[in-house]
Formats: structure tokens, C-alpha cells, sequence
């Protein structure tokens, strides 16, 4: 597709923020900052660790669907987990305490880190600008992801904004994306849906008709072996206003 749509859905976290991309990372950081406390674990294995269990925790949908409106305590859960594993043998008063603490600073930790991406700003002005329609679709909690839409100064920057903690329904669910479509006046094949999940943003959106356009914004690359095939993949919203040249699944 080498013109832009009528319209253009978008996710927020890891397309527009950067919000919880490479957790090994973070969770790196966390664990070396309390490398006395985790003695005689080493803080690297801790960090590997809490970023395995929470990869299994987060691929249960059923589980995702309910604890991504309750993240602080789901990270909480992951931290124990890993240390009733590591350290069966502490005090388990004193492991609950360590994984309160490691959950809460790299909840912390985030919310420090979190950004715009490059561009993302400049880029959808300049698509409603273009007469692009824009609707934020976005999973989680209402006060947490309407405190990013504050604090990033979003609001103005969109015709109609769906949380899924406000509404009541969320991706990948049918009516997360009609809906959107249906306040927008823009038919499947006129709306195009960007995003960094595959099932969420590529597949589903997929089924209706839609355009889809993977966001990989970390340079991950498709998972081996997915079946997955998005219409486009970009590493930037940048991109979505010069369509030739980029590179294509």
C-alpha cells in the first residue's frame, strides 16, 4: 500500500511508548541495585530468573487478560515465584519482603523509563494533518493508561481514544476494532491497525480486513517459526509517512 488510509488504529504501549519492551533488561538493573539482598544468589541469576517466569506468566492469555489491569501485583507474584524456586530455603517472610521490594522498584523503574519514541509525536500530527482519522486502542487499566495519554500529552493528538479499562473490552476482541472503525466512519479496508503484538495487532485485525502493520521496535524480528505474516513491518512510526522502501515480512 503505497497511500495512506482513511483511517489508522494504534496500540500505545511499545508502538508510541516505549513502555515494556526487553523486562530482562530492566530486571537486570533491579536485581543488581539490591545484589546484597539476594545473597547467596547472584543478581544476574535472580534477573534471569523473574524475566523466564514472567514470559511463561504473561503467555497464558487467560492470565494476561486479567492481571495486565493489575500489574504491580502480578509483578509481585512473578518476583516470589522466583524466589521460592531459587531460595526454598529463606525465610519465607523475608522472601515475600525481597519480592515486594524487586517488583515495586522495577515497577518504578518503568514508569522512570517510559518515553515517546522518536518521531511519535511529529508523526501523528502530521497524519491528522494529512487527514489520517486516529484512534488509540489500548489494553490495561483506565487510570494507567489514561495517566500515560496525560502525561505524554496525547489527548489532543487523537479523534477517538478506547481503554480498554474505560469500555470494558479490548484487543483482541472483535469489537475493540469496530468499534473504533464505526466512530471513525471508515470501513476494514480503509484503516490500517499498527502495533507491536502479533496476535493482538497483526492476526486479529488481520481476520477483519484490516491492514496490518507489525511496530518492531526493538529490532526483534518475527519469532521463529510464527505463523504470523503481517502486512508490513516498520521500527518506527516514522515510517508510516514514507511507504515505499521499507522493508517489507
Amino acid at each position: 500500500m503505497n497511500t495512506l488510509p482513511r483511517a489508522i488504529l494504534l496500540d500505545l504501549d511499545d508502538t508510541i511508548l516505549s513502555s515494556y519492551g526487553r523486562p530482562e533488561i530492566a530486571w537486570a538493573k533491579v536485581t543488581a541495585s539490591f545484589a546484597s539482598a539476594l545473597l547467596p544468589l547472584s543478581s544476574p541469576t535472580v534477573a534471569t530468573a523473574v524475566a523466564d517466569i514472567a514470559r511463561a506468566f504473561w503467555s497464558d492469555p487467560a492470565a494476561h487478560k486479567f492481571w495486565r489491569g493489575h500489574l504491580g501485583e502480578a509483578r509481585r507474584r512473578i518476583a516470589a515465584t522466583a524466589l521460592a524456586r531459587l531460595a526454598p530455603d529463606r525465610n519465607p517472610e523475608d522472601r515475600a519482603e525481597l519480592a515486594i521490594v524487586l517488583a515495586d522498584r522495577f515497577t518504578a523503574l518503568r514508569e522512570e523509563e517510559m518515553h515517546l519514541f522518536d518521531g511519535a509525536a511529529e508523526t501523528l500530527d502530521r497524519l491528522r494533518l494529512l487527514g489520517v482519522g486516529l484512534a488509540l486502542i489500548t489494553n490495561g487499566a483506565a487510570e494507567t493508561q489514561r495517566a500515560k495519554i496525560r502525561r505524554f500529552d496525547l489527548e489532543h493528538r487523537f479523534d477517538h481514544i478506547q481503554i480498554e479499562g474505560e469500555c470494558g473490552f479490548g484487543k483482541p476482541e472483535e469489537r475493540a476494532y469496530t468499534h473504533a472503525m464505526m466512530v471513525l466512519k471508515v470501513r476494514p479496508n480503509e484503516a490500517w491497525m499498527v502495533g507491536d503484538n502479533l496476535e493482538w495487532e497483526v492476526a486479529a485485525p488481520q481476520r477483519l480486513g484490516i491492514h496490518a502493520i507489525w511496530l518492531d521496535a526493538y529490532d526483534a524480528g518475527l519469532p521463529p517459526g510464527s505463523t504470523i505474516r503481517p502486512d508490513r513491518i516498520v521500527r518506527s512510526l516514522t515510517e508510516l509517512l514514507a511507504p515505499r522502501g521499507t522493508k517489507e515480512p
